[in-house]
């Protein structure tokens, strides 16, 4: 069951990346003026091009992730470290724009954090769980 709930975090994850709210990048404006705040989706490559690379690595290793946790689920048993070193990566990977600041970073990114982060979580009890 748990690996059941860790795909469906996996794809939460990947359905929030695509939305357009995710990666953010704050553009200069004249003086007095707050920065304009754009943002995009983690697919997009906006904000790869402005030096925030995190979103568009992190929405490659979700796809990765989906691909191994559905083979995980329904074919082999064998895939857990591989599922669980690509989801702890995605998970840390996702916090890099708060380098940048907390400015570069949104509510739906936190959503995508807390999505991966579970999924790792599940995915390590189960195979606890399983005693191997």
């Amino acid at each position: 069951m748990k690996k059941i709930f860790a795909l469906i975090a996996s794809l939460t994850a990947l359905i929030l990346e695509i939305l357009p709210y995710g990666a953010v990048c704050n553009f200069a404006t004249p003086p007095g003026e707050p920065p304009l705040r754009l943002t995009y989706s983690y697919f997009s490559l906006v904000p790869f091009g402005y030096a925030n690379f995190a979103p568009f690595t992190v929405a490659i290793l979700t796809c990765a992730l989906l691909v191994l946790m559905i083979v995980y689920v329904f074919i082999s048993q064998r895939l857990h470290m591989p599922v669980l070193c690509v989801s702890a990566a995605a998970a840390l990977l996702s916090l890099a724009p708060l380098l940048l600041g907390i400015s570069y970073y949104s509510p739906v990114a936190l959503c995508i954090l807390l999505c991966l982060i579970g999924a790792t979580v599940l995915v390590l009890l189960d195979k606890k769980k399983s005693g191997e």
